[in-house]
């Protein structure tokens, strides 16, 4: 059992950073089962049954996208909506699907470090702003394990990371650094 990626950018192709996250995690079929919904469902109609069988299958879980608007893709929140269903994800009806699962989030944040700070540009963290996320998956009773973001914009690879290096090689740096995460669940 490996981890599923469920990816939701609603235009992959012409991504930076989660693209070529995307092209990195498919070298390791082994490890990583890239899921993208866009792709899967470019009617947005989603398969529930499909899809908790999907998860049933892996023992981890990670949702990848990009932050709109300081949240997710819309695709993705009418997927948890749908597939995180009572008596499946919770509930008192077997609802238990996502127990103990590890789950977390990878997402390319398109805002400077600094502008998530609570006395930064946008007064919150990421990690406050993807609070809903954690919240839910808590309580589902999985085991959240947080999040692995890539700051600043798609069109700027490192150059908005203090510290980091701009160009190609801080791109893969950051893949690379993307997939010790994922492993380190």
């Amino acid at each position: 059992m490996n981890t599923l990626v469920i990816v939701t950018h609603p235009s992959l192709e012409t991504s930076v950073i989660n693209k070529r996250w995307v092209e990195e995690l498919k070298q390791y079929p082994d490890k990583y089962t890239v899921h993208e919904l866009h792709k899967v469902y470019p009617n947005g109609i989603i398969d529930v049954e499909k899809e908790q069988q999907l998860i049933e299958l892996h023992s981890n879980l990670v949702l990848q996208f990009p932050v709109y608007w300081f949240n997710c893709p819309p695709l993705l929140k009418k997927w948890l909506d749908d597939v995180l269903a009572y008596g499946w994800a919770y509930g008192s009806n077997g609802g238990d699907k996502l127990k103990n699962r590890k789950i977390a989030l990878a997402v390319s944040a398109g805002i400077k470090k600094e502008d998530y700070r609570e006395d930064g540009r946008y007064r919150y963290t990421l990690a406050q702003i993807l609070t809903p996320f954690e919240t839910t998956f808590l309580y589902c009773g999985a085991d959240y394990r947080s999040f692995y973001a890539y700051y600043g914009q798609e069109d700027e690879p490192g150059g908005n990371v203090p510290g980091m290096e701009q160009g190609p090689s801080a791109l893969e740096t950051n893949v690379q650094d993307y997939l010790k995460f994922i492993d380190g669940l």
